[in-house]
């Protein structure tokens, strides 16, 4: 599987290399999500650009990611411009599901926002107690 990681401070970004998030490269997806689950990375923007097709695999991959930083941050799907990929989420009704956001640029704000949130929800809990 073709991929490249931009690490930053606050945020990672994986980007999908292939045309095909399929069988064949789904369990290599699953693998490097854990490694870099495993890695601490706390939030992680998925950018789904250059993929123009998704099967079942590839949408579990998809779900495996947001399943895991669901606990720790975020994980935020972003450059779904294709109709094929745009379609699948669609029929699967995981729009609701997963956080989905136009551009890579309002990717990293969103997630400054979801991690400032979080911080403001840590105070509130340690102020209850």
């Amino acid at each position: 599987m073709k991929y490249s990681v931009d690490k930053q401070d606050r945020y990672t970004v994986f980007r999908v290399e292939e045309e095909n998030l399929n069988s064949i490269v789904a369990p290599d997806l699953k693998t490097e999500f854990t490694f870099l689950f495993n890695e601490g990375v706390v939030n992680l923007i998925f950018d789904l650009s250059n993929v123009k097709y998704v099967d079942s695999s590839g949408l579990s991959a998809i779900l495996t990611g947001d399943r895991l930083w669901k606990e720790q941050g975020s994980f935020v799907l972003t450059g779904v411009e294709h109709d094929a990929v745009k379609k699948l989420i669609e029929i699967s009704h995981l729009k609701s599901v997963l956080d989905i956001i136009p551009t890579q640029k309002e990717a990293v704000e969103f997630v400054f926002m979801e991690e400032l949130q979080r911080e403001l929800e840590k105070e509130d809990d340690s102020e209850e107690e």
